[in-house]
């Protein structure tokens, strides 16, 4: 069975596979539009990037790079934009590098300030001085900004249509692991819930680096902000381990009980969607298991839902 992940993106689904990513996005006139690409990944190529915790900041760079270039094309096929070419007109579905590497600094910049550098400073403020009790404080604030942070973003209407995106890819994969037909009558009564969901490694990034900045204790404030950043992939490359671990051993019920908080976060990322969104996520999820199934070249790599 091919291994499967997943992003909502706006009005679609970008699904991915280890060597073939594929998007599909509802358009305003109804029909279905599908876009796929390759995946030329390092770990195809170097055994060094396949070690354990590289292999999840490879894994992570690679699904923030595609996600960015499945959200570029869906806006465009969503807002129906267009440009005049030989061949008629046709939907401009690719970012420019310098646009992609723009946005990409713009969000992970931001991400870090508000979940990494702001929690640290917060607590460096309050001055707590023992180590032990700085980071549990800075990692229980750290969780706190990031729930109220997905409770603020869900009161908001056209996020609440990505979120039934968010939930169809789950279900659609669900339904694909459990050996289930492809049809959206099917799949609707699958769980929108999934345990290699981007939702709880975020959650678990932040449990973990409460263990890995007990080693480095209080340091001054600007070595403070250098750990939080510096350490990050090392952090979200055993979250990835994880999170790989737990989707393996989804029978083992004392593991799940352990990621539960996790899953439950997932409540706050995911909505019931509607069978026509249902459609769109089987339709990305098809188009990537054909291209899996082609490629010659695929790779055995776990990737997140």
């Amino acid at each position: 069975m091919t291994n499967v992940g997943g992003q909502a993106v706006l009005e679609g689904v970008m699904m991915r596979g280890p060597s073939n990513w594929a998007v599909a996005v509802r358009k305003p006139d109804g029909d279905i539009a599908h876009v796929n690409q390759p995946i030329k990944s390092p770990m195809a190529r170097h055994l060094i990037f396949r070690l354990p915790v590289i292999r999840g900041v490879i894994a992570l760079g690679e699904s923030l790079a595609i996600g960015f270039r499945a959200l570029a094309i869906s806006a465009n096929y969503a807002a129906a934009e267009t440009k005049e070419g030989e061949e008629g007109e046709e939907v401009a579905t690719e970012l420019t590098r310098a646009q992609l590497i723009f946005a990409f600094a713009i969000a992970i910049g931001f991400a870090i300030l508000l979940f990494k550098v702001s929690p640290a400073l917060i607590t460096d403020w309050i001055g707590i001085k023992r180590t032990g009790w700085f980071v549990l404080v800075e990692g229980g604030i750290r969780v706190t900004i990031f729930v109220l942070y997905l409770s603020l973003i869900s009161l908001f209407p056209d996020l609440r249509r990505v979120f039934q995106y968010h939930a169809a890819e789950h279900k659609a994969i669900n339904a694909y692991e459990a050996g289930e037909e492809l049809k959206p009558e099917v799949v609707q009564r699958f769980s929108q819930i999934h345990p290699r969901c981007g939702t709880a490694f975020l959650l678990w990034v932040m449990v973990i680096a409460i263990f890995v900045f007990a080693f480095f204790g209080r340091p001054v404030w600007y070595w403070l902000i250098a750990t939080r950043i510096l350490l990050l992939p090392v952090i979200a490359g055993i979250a990835y381990e994880l999170i790989r671990f737990a989707g393996k051993h989804q029978d083992n019920r004392i593991l799940m009980s352990l990621l539960a908080p996790g899953m439950w976060l997932q409540r706050l990322t995911t909505r019931e969607p509607s069978l026509d969104q249902i459609e769109v996520s089987i339709r990305a999820l098809k188009e990537v298991l054909s291209l899996e199934s082609k490629d010659p070249n695929a790779r055995k790599v776990e990737v997140m839902a």
